[in-house]
């Protein structure tokens, strides 16, 4: 039972949204994250699908690693750190210190449970096995009810071009902590990448699109990126809502603030709205941030002002709520 809502609410709401017969989550790490577990509290877990950015996806000390797709699976699954938000709950570190000894790059840090989940998909992508494969493996071995699908199964590498020079994304991002002026971004691989198994399917059956509260540029853009995604939401009767990842001025997680300014955009819902100009029909921002909702209707999206910082359970399925509210009336 959740601490917030308890069986008799939690029923009462998955009865409240029937009408949608199932949702598809675009996502990116964290914020998605957060957003996926307060959903499952408000909608039948089982009718949801979590189609995963992986263009920030790395080889490192020769395993491969999908940080999105791996923070998504572990909120979802109760195993994430919570404090952090990304790795294991609990989890070590003797594998790195280990490495340091070795003289090893160190600078992506990986606790010893995680390493698991990269030692398994690696291994098992080197037998033949595709990224969506191992992603529902690992989704059942873990018990998450949610559908989590990568964005394809083909390589998508997310390409940051700074003053430094043209940078890897975990590149840009954990070794160099976002310290770089942002130039322009890019996604190799996207124009000739196909959606993985379920993708346009899910998108072409479901009543409702959610563009989570993640990074438009460096998370949802990769996805959208890559044309048969693109073309299906395009054509999708589907009702499309996103939600700001941006409160006050600034990026509720991550560098998003930082690379909007670099872009000479602005750095607001608004400014975000703009990004997804012609796909939303709906937009959900912060309270904070009501002045501009004026602003993002006239860009032909429909606007709820809510609390948007998931700084609780209840926080989250909160968000949930008034996201699914507003899917309703666009």
């Amino acid at each position: 039972m959740r601490v917030y809502l308890g069986a008799g609410l939690a029923q009462a709401l998955s009865q409240a949204f029937s009408m949608f017969r199932s949702i598809v989550c675009l996502a990116g790490g964290v914020g998605a994250a957060r957003f996926l577990d307060g959903l499952s509290q408000v909608y039948p877990a089982e009718k949801v699908t979590a189609i995963v950015n992986t263009g920030d996806d790395l080889d490192y000390l020769g395993v491969h690693i999908s940080p999105d797709i791996d923070i998504v699976t572990y909120t979802l699954a109760g195993i994430v750190d919570k404090e952090k938000g990304y790795g294991i709950d609990g989890d070590t570190y003797n594998c790195m210190a280990q490495l340091e000894r070795y003289s090893a790059e160190t600078w992506f840090r990986i606790g010893d449970r995680d390493f698991a989940t990269h030692l398994l998909r690696t291994a098992f992508l080197q037998q033949g096995f595709s990224q969506s494969e191992l992603t529902e493996k690992i989704r059942m071995l873990l018990g998450v009810k949610v559908k989590i699908l990568p964005m394809s199964d083909q390589m998508v590498a997310t390409k940051i071009k700074t003053s430094a020079g043209l940078l890897d994304f975990q590149e840009y991002f954990v070794k160099r902590k976002f310290e770089d002026n942002v130039q322009d971004v890019s996604y190799e691989g996207a124009s000739i990448a196909t959606p993985a198994p379920g993708v346009v399917e899910s998108i072409e059956k479901s009543e409702v699109i959610i563009l989570c509260p993640s990074n438009p540029i460096l998370s949802i853009g990769p996805i959208l990126a890559i044309p048969g995604i693109r073309n299906a939401l395009a054509k999708t009767k589907g009702r499309i809502l996103g939600i700001t990842p941006i409160v006050g001025g600034r990026s509720i997680k991550g560098p998003l603030d930082r690379i909007m300014r670099h872009l000479g955009l602005e750095v607001s819902p608004l400014g975000v709205a703009q990004l997804y100009r012609g796909l939303l029909r709906g937009f959900v921002i912060d309270n904070v941030d009501k002045a501009v909702a004026s602003k993002i209707n006239d860009l032909g999206m429909k606007v709820v002002s809510t609390q948007t910082i998931m700084d609780s359970s209840a926080a989250r399925a909160r968000l949930a709520e008034d996201s699914l509210k507003l899917a309703e009336t666009i």
